[in-house]
């Protein structure tokens, strides 16, 4: 299967679609759903210390037959982890649980707690060969400058809420100085029904013979922005993956650009963000 790809500013290359598994229970199931994502032709998956799934997601690398260089596995640290030491030791516990030599992309799950005692350490990790690249989840305040100006290696990627009723086009012009790729997750607006049925996706699913959802995700890819739906049957993973056979026009994306209405679906402010993420402590 071809895969489109974008060139981070580190130079490594990611596959800009790819598999998430956060709400995926249990190492069992992950292990499942990620070892049929591989095999319909998934390169990319997206996991999470927080997710308390990562042994699944390494087990299904290993078992898929599947090279462990064609892969690109993403996870995440959580504030529990940040801190000098810390952090280095959370790191070679995630590369355990993942049994895997190297991660291709490890971020900053939140911008609470010591990011930038945790951030010098992944810079560490990537010089020891442990990660690949580095980046951020979830800065979208001030702390996301204060990160980017004092990196060493200025993040490769930022994780955000993104899709056509929240573009994040102020974030993009934040990030255009360091070359810093916008990665979405909701990339379908968390399901909701309103998104999904608006009448320019029923349009072109049907001129296109796809789904309103296949529509969404297709203007990701053509806007630039690296996606990683979460999908748990085969079907849906199937689906999702099926949209490298169609182009929208000029015309379409900017009829999409459109439907922009800075409306996100999470929305905690970063004292409610201190306040309710400090309290989960994810288990080894």
């Amino acid at each position: 299967m071809k895969h489109s790809t974008v060139i981070l500013n580190d130079g490594h290359q990611i596959p800009q679609f790819g598999l998430g598994v956060y709400q995926i229970e249990g190492d069992e199931e992950t292990k499942k759903v990620c070892l049929s994502a591989l095999k319909l032709g998934y390169r990319h998956i997206d996991t999470a210390h927080a997710y308390q799934n990562e042994r699944g997601v390494g087990a299904a690398i290993k078992e898929s037959g599947v090279a462990r260089g064609d892969i690109w596995l993403t996870s995440k640290l959580w504030p529990s982890d940040y801190g000098t030491g810390i952090t280095a030791n959370a790191i070679d516990k995630m590369l355990a649980r993942l049994d895997t030599p190297y991660i291709d992309l490890l971020l900053l799950h939140q911008q609470i707690g010591k990011y930038m005692e945790a951030y010098k350490e992944m810079e560490k990790a990537v010089a020891a060969g442990k990660v690949k690249s580095i980046g951020l989840s979830n800065f979208e305040s001030t702390r996301l400058e204060e990160v980017l100006e004092a990196a060493t290696i200025k993040p490769s990627v930022l994780q955000v809420e993104c899709h056509p009723y929240y573009q994040q086009n102020e974030l993009k012009k934040r990030l255009a100085p360091y070359n810093t790729k916008i990665e979405s997750w909701y990339p379908l607006g968390h399901g909701d029904s309103s998104l999904l049925n608006e009448p320019i996706f029923t349009t072109l699913a049907q001129k296109y013979n796809k789904t309103n959802a296949q529509i969404i995700l297709r203007w990701h890819m053509q806007e630039g922005i690296i996606v990683f739906p979460r999908a748990s049957e085969p079907a849906h993973i199937q689906e999702n993956i099926n949209i490298f056979d169609f182009t929208l026009t000029e015309n379409e994306m900017n009829e999409i650009r459109k439907l922009d209405k800075n409306y996100r679906y999470y929305n905690l402010t970063l004292k409610e963000q201190e306040t309710h993420l400090a309290k989960f402590t994810p288990a080894d």
